[in-house]
């Protein structure tokens, strides 16, 4: 009888086990796969947006029904401002997001150290994936050395804004797209006038157009790629320096304003798209303030340049240590490289779509001009893509930001103070040198 008991005891400690262990087979098949996406909120172009969940609501939702069993999973508390120490934090714990957000003041650093997964590899295998349908500017901000460590979600250029009504009334055409410095300084050397005779200018060519503008359309870069060295004593830099000096010296000592163009006393100003699309009073979505007709074109060519401009572009990119490497592929391209979704991006953004065929269609242009004033003329896609295609790119590398800033402080000095600009750009530049070398 013990022995039969003993048996029973076994068998039922067996049948336990086994429905315990049919059980967790069944939570595990049960329990969804997490995918961790990084994300902070707002815009990353410093303009007010409410709806930057809107796109990434609807991705995921696509993606969790496309596949099943899984869920994506982000944090919506974090402003852009504490998103890069929030992130650095998540890496130092190692629990970062396996898809996340990077700032271009994180992408030098994150790709060097092997933070980032570099994609070439990802790109190769998958036969649908095609780079060609990107903006080469915008896909060359998530290039490393050679490789590709992330793909571009949001890209916006700078445009310059002109007064269509203040040019009308001074008898004088809209620039064409391949306008140049020669021509924008004639044309500000006639608007620039004293309207009521109290011996003071009230009425002027430009405002917030400054030398790096002028850089970037005269050919000229600030940086080495890898930061280590600044070229501001190049001929290219010191000539727009120079150039800047010479639209200064227009306004007789008088400082020019956003408030004078948005009174309609400027013929021009550049402006971000982001910029561009929220270019009414506070809050936004209610009528624009400014009683004239404006229009936006390219920017400047200088004398050893284009027409460029600036063009920013945020990046997203996969975790090196993730263990949903095919999950992680699949959502960064839904983000990045399906069309329905990059659309959404001038719905619920502020940017443009990185893909060629979206910001290029007349959808693109139909939700625009619904943002639009009555009788006012909405960018064409071809003009945009113009813009943002032949585009300049700024390095990113650590101390990026830094050296600019003092860059742009000390050449600030030399303008307003009448220094000879030749010498003391040599001075800045090896200042900046071993600043970046440090």
């Amino acid at each position: 009888m013990k022995r039969l008991h003993n048996k029973k005891c076994i068998g039922a400690a067996v049948l336990l086990a086994g429905l315990l262990l049919a059980g967790g087979l069944r939570y595990a098949e049960t329990r969804p796969v997490v995918l961790e996406f990084g994300m902070f909120t707002g815009s990353n172009w410093n303009v007010a947006n409410a709806n930057s969940f809107y796109i990434i609501d609807e991705a995921i939702a696509r993606f969790e029904a496309e596949h099943p069993g899984v869920k994506v999973h982000y944090y919506s508390g974090v402003p852009k401002e504490e998103y890069s120490e929030w992130l650095s934090r998540k890496i130092l714990a190692g629990e970062e997001p396996d898809v996340f957000m990077v700032l271009g003041s994180d992408f030098d650093q994150f790709s060097s150290i092997g933070i980032m997964k570099n994609l070439d590899e990802l790109i190769g295998q998958d036969a649908s994936f095609d780079k060609g349908k990107y903006f080469e500017s915008a896909l060359s901000t998530g290039k490393y050395g050679d490789a590709q460590y992330a793909l571009p979600y949001e890209t916006v250029p700078t445009l310059m804004f002109v007064n269509q009504t203040l040019l009308t009334k001074e008898g004088i055409e809209i620039p064409d797209t391949d306008w140049n410095w020669e021509e924008m300084y004639n044309i500000c050397q006639q608007v620039t006038k004293d309207l009521d005779g109290d011996d003071t200018l009230d009425q002027f060519g430009i405002c917030n157009y400054d030398w790096l503008d002028a850089v970037y359309s005269n050919g000229g870069e600030i940086f080495q790629t890898n930061g280590k060295t600044c070229y501001l004593a190049d001929d290219s830099v010191i000539e727009a320096v120079k150039y800047i000096r010479q639209l200064n010296e227009l306004y007789q000592g008088q400082k020019v304003a956003q408030d004078d163009f948005n009174s309609g006393n400027v013929a021009f100003m550049p402006l971000t798209f982001a910029e561009y699309r929220t270019y009414k009073t506070y809050p936004y979505k209610i009528k624009r303030y400014a009683n004239f007709k404006w229009d936006c074109i390219t920017m400047p060519a200088g004398s050893g340049g284009g027409n460029v401009s600036q063009v920013d572009t945020l990046l997203m990119g996969i975790s090196a240590n993730t263990r949903k490497e095919e999950l992680a592929w699949e959502f960064l391209k839904l983000l990045t490289y399906d069309e329905q979704i990059q659309t959404r991006i001038f719905s619920h953004s502020q940017g443009a779509s990185v893909l060629r065929a979206v910001t290029q269609s007349e959808e693109m242009e139909e939700i625009v001009q619904a943002e639009m004033e009555e009788g006012e003329t909405v960018i064409s896609g071809k003009l945009l893509g113009k813009v943002i295609e032949e585009g300049y790119t700024a390095p990113q590398f650590k101390k990026y930001e830094q050296a600019l800033a003092l860059s742009d402080s000390e050449i600030g000095e030399i303008l307003q103070n009448d220094k000879t600009i030749d010498s003391n750009m040599k001075i800045l530049q090896r200042t900046i040198n071993s600043y970046l070398q440090q």
